[in-house]
C-alpha cells in the first residue's frame, strides 16, 4: 500500500501577503513625507503654481470670458481644482526617477516587502503634495471671492472625486518616472502628456461652442473636462448630468491601464 504523501503548504513571506504590501506601503509613504521636511523646496511647486495659476488666469481672462473677474471666478475655481489634481502628479515621476538614480530602490529590492510596495508609498506618500494645492488654490479662491453654493457633503465629493483622479493619474507620472532617462526627462515628457490635456479642456471655459469643431470633439470627451464640469456641479449646484459617472468611468480606465504598467515597468527597470 503506497503511502500517501501530502505536499507542503506553500507559505508567502510576511511582507509580501496583501496586509503585508499594504503595511510596507505606508511606511514608505511616511518616509517620503519626511522627506518634504527636509527638503521643503519640492512644496514650492505645489504652493506657487495654483496662486499663479488661479491670479493669471482670473485677471487675465476673466473680464473677456465672462464680463468681469467675479463672474469668472466661479467658473474658474472649480476647474483648476481639476487641473492641479493632474499637476499635483508631476512631481512624483521626477522623485521616483531620483530615486532610482541614487541606488534607493536597489536597497529596496533586498528587503522582503511585496515589489508594489514602493510604488504604493511613492502614490500615498504624494498625497500630502494635493492637499497642500488644494488646501492653498481654496484658501486663495475664497479670500478672491469664490463662494460654494452647494452641501458641505457634495463639496466634499468634489475634492474626493479630484483625489481619486489624483491617485489614477499618478501611476502614469510613475510610469514616465520609470522609463525617462534622468529625471530631468521626466519633467519634458510629463508636459507633453499633461497640457493637451489640461489646456484642451473646460478648466478655462465651459462653453466650447466657439471652438473649432475637431477640437470641441476632444474636449467633450476629454477626462479633464469631465472632472472639471463634475466638480461645478458639485460645487456650485449646476446640473450635474453623467459628467460625474464619466469621471469616476474614466478613473477607474486610468488606474486599470497604468497601474500594471508602471509595476511592469518598475520590475524590468530593476
Amino acid at each position: 500500500m503506497t503511502a500517501l504523501t501530502a505536499a507542503p503548504a506553500v507559505r508567502r513571506k510576511p511582507g509580501r501577503t496583501p496586509a503585508g504590501t499594504v503595511r510596507s506601503g505606508m511606511t514608505l509613504a511616511w518616509r517620503n513625507v519626511l522627506q518634504l521636511k527636509h527638503s521643503p523646496q519640492k512644496l514650492v511647486e505645489v504652493t506657487l503654481l495654483p496662486i499663479v495659476f488661479l491670479v493669471l488666469f482670473l485677471y487675465v481672462f476673466g473680464g473677456a470670458l465672462a464680463g468681469d473677474t467675479s463672474s469668472y471666478l466661479q467658473l474658474l475655481l472649480p476647474g483648476l481644482i481639476a487641473q492641479m489634481a493632474m499637476f499635483a502628479t508631476m512631481g512624483l515621476g521626477a522623485s521616483m526617477n531620483e530615486d532610482i538614480h541614487r541606488g534607493v530602490f536597489d536597497r529596496f529590492r533586498t528587503m522582503p516587502i511585496a515589489r508594489s510596495a514602493p510604488l504604493l508609498g511613492a502614490v500615498l506618500g504624494d498625497t500630502v503634495r494635493f492637499c497642500i494645492t488644494m488646501s492653498v488654490l481654496t484658501s486663495l479662491g475664497a479670500a478672491l471671492g469664490f463662494r460654494f453654493h452647494n452641501d458641505l457633503l457634495s463639496i466634499l465629493a468634489a475634492y474626493g472625486l479630484a483625489y481619486l483622479y489624483y491617485l489614477s493619474i499618478s501611476w502614469f507620472s510613475l510610469l514616465v518616472g520609470l522609463m525617462a532617462p534622468s529625471p530631468d526627462a521626466v519633467q519634458g515628457f510629463t508636459f507633453m502628456w499633461s497640457m493637451p490635456l489640461t489646456f484642451g479642456s473646460s478648466v478655462f471655459m465651459a462653453d466650447t461652442s466657439s471652438m473649432p469643431g475637431w477640437l470641441r470633439s476632444w474636449v467633450d470627451i476629454n477626462p479633464i473636462s469631465q472632472l472639471a464640469d463634475a466638480i461645478r456641479a458639485l460645487t456650485l449646484g449646476t446640473p450635474a448630468g453623467n459628467h460625474i459617472w464619466f469621471s469616476l468611468l474614466w478613473a477607474a480606465a486610468i488606474a486599470l491601464v497604468a497601474f500594471p504598467l508602471a509595476l511592469v515597468a518598475y520590475n524590468r527597470r530593476l
